[in-house]
């Protein structure tokens, strides 16, 4: 029988982060590839909008200097990071406390160094938090001056957590994935380490970084996050989060990427489009989000999700809390980070203006930009009546939830000639969603053989009009 003339060899669904990056691997690999995407832009929960000179995250993910596929994917050379100040920035007590990793140190010698450092710092007394002045309208307050102590207990415990937090960098990520599993809250509490320093530190610090406030995740991928967190730097993409997958599609060859295309059925040799009809290839890889996914490939499992909202506000007067991300150690409210993102990556605001970007975890209040006010205000010691309220992003199925058991290595490959990959098959991060491509690019690789002759790819097909 002659082979059926195919018009590319792999076809993508889904142009977010992971099929971006599986596409690359393919094409560089001598695969020709097509990536099909119902949206009217790449980059799916990684989209940032354009309002008045400001690039405001729809999600706004923190990811870490530390994520290995970062480096290794090809077409990210050019992605340039924006990192936070070292480590964290602490509200408890009513004051700011610091910390995480020094300036100018990296990886687990730089926590090491933390410790010391506040190890032998003098004690001084806990003071009951100070009575702010009265807000004058138009008037800044003064923010309390940032020191090390309170969320973290004593400089012994303080040791503690550095020497936990080093040997967490140093250790392989397989020997993690091996450790017995159960829910991050609980897994806390058997660290060794005093209560105030979890309830005041790791609890909004792993809150934030998987976006969970429960701490509801695998212990596991709780451990990775921590180990990220500890051998680098919190950061943020230029642009906003949308310029990771923009330089992925623009480093792929010419015609790859095809926007406002609705796949409505895939095999394991065609997929079918509602506007172009029938595409025929040699593999399909489905890299939409995990519902999606579902929709093309039943019994696929779809996860639960953690809500993520997003207000983003600007003012003239920012808080001078520089450049680092700003946890709440007290958990008074709903904001579960916030950040001046504008100090952070001066592109994403206009000059003379200042971008505030705060983060809340799970179902928000119910009038959201009020409360985040409220909390803001108590955060940065200063009135915020007179912010201007730029947007309110809501997505109610931001990110995968990771409870345990929870499968780091889920399958990329169901049969020969079908796979699938994304966040919601390896972890609920940027990290886990490159990998994911990484993966399912392999396997596509390994299925289809090295040295054969690959297909050029031809234009989509056109479907006549009805009359």
């Amino acid at each position: 029988m002659l082979e059926p003339a195919y018009q590319a060899d792999v076809v993508v669904v889904g142009a977010g982060v992971a099929g971006l990056s599986a596409a690359n691997r393919l094409t560089r690999a001598g695969v020709t590839t097509m990536v099909l995407e119902a949206a009217h832009g790449v980059g799916g929960r990684m989209a940032t909008e354009k309002v008045d000179g400001f690039r405001l995250d729809r999600i706004g993910q923190l990811l870490s200097t530390a994520y290995p596929e970062l480096r290794l994917t090809p077409g990210l050379g050019g992605l340039v990071l924006r990192p936070f100040a070292p480590g964290v920035l602490l509200h408890g007590d009513g004051r700011h406390h610091r910390a995480g990793v020094q300036a100018g140190a990296g990886g687990a010698r730089g926590a090491l160094y933390a410790v010391r450092a506040l190890a032998s710092a003098p004690r001084s007394p806990v003071a009951r938090p100070p009575r702010r002045p009265a807000a004058v309208p138009g008037r800044q307050v003064s923010v309390p001056r940032s020191r090390s102590g309170a969320p973290l207990g004593t400089a012994v415990d303080q040791a503690r957590l550095g020497a936990a937090l080093t040997r967490l960098a140093s250790t392989p990520a397989e020997r993690l994935l091996a450790r017995p599993e159960r829910p991050a809250g609980e897994a806390l509490a058997a660290r060794g380490l005093p209560a105030r320093t979890i309830d005041g530190f790791l609890r909004p610090l792993l809150a934030a970084l998987l976006c969970d406030p429960d701490l509801t995740t695998s212990s596991r991928c709780a451990d990775l996050a921590l180990r990220a967190f500890a051998s680098g730097r919190l950061c943020v993409p230029e642009g906003g989060a949308e310029a990771l997958p923009e330089l992925l599609a623009r480093t792929l060859p010419p015609g790859t990427v095809h926007t406002g295309v609705r796949v409505t059925s895939v095999s394991t040799t065609s997929v079918t489009t509602a506007e172009h009809g029938e595409i025929r290839c040699r593999a399909v890889l489905v890299a939409t989000d995990a519902r999606a996914a579902a929709e093309l490939l039943p019994g696929l499992r779809v996860p639960e999700f953690h809500p993520v909202t997003v207000v983003h506000h600007t003012t003239d007067e920012p808080p001078e809390t520089g450049a680092s991300l700003l946890l709440d150690a007290d958990l008074g409210g709903p904001v579960a980070h916030t950040a001046v993102v504008s100090r952070v990556d001066p592109s994403r605001a206009p000059a003379g203006r200042a971008l505030v970007s705060s983060t809340v975890l799970g179902r928000p209040p119910g009038d959201v930009d009020t409360a985040v006010r409220m909390h803001l205000a108590r955060l940065y010691g200063m009135p915020t009546a007179r912010w201007e309220t730029l947007a309110v992003h809501q997505t109610v199925e931001a990110v995968p939830a990771m409870r345990p058991p929870h499968d780091l290595r889920r399958p990329v490959r169901l049969i020969a000639g079908l796979y699938v990959c994304g966040d919601h098959r390896d972890t609920s991060t940027v990290q886990g969603a490159l990998h994911s491509g990484h993966r399912a690019s392999a396997a596509i690789l390994a299925d289809l053989g090295a040295g054969r002759s690959m297909h050029v790819a031809d234009p989509l097909p056109t479907v006549p009009r009805a009359a």
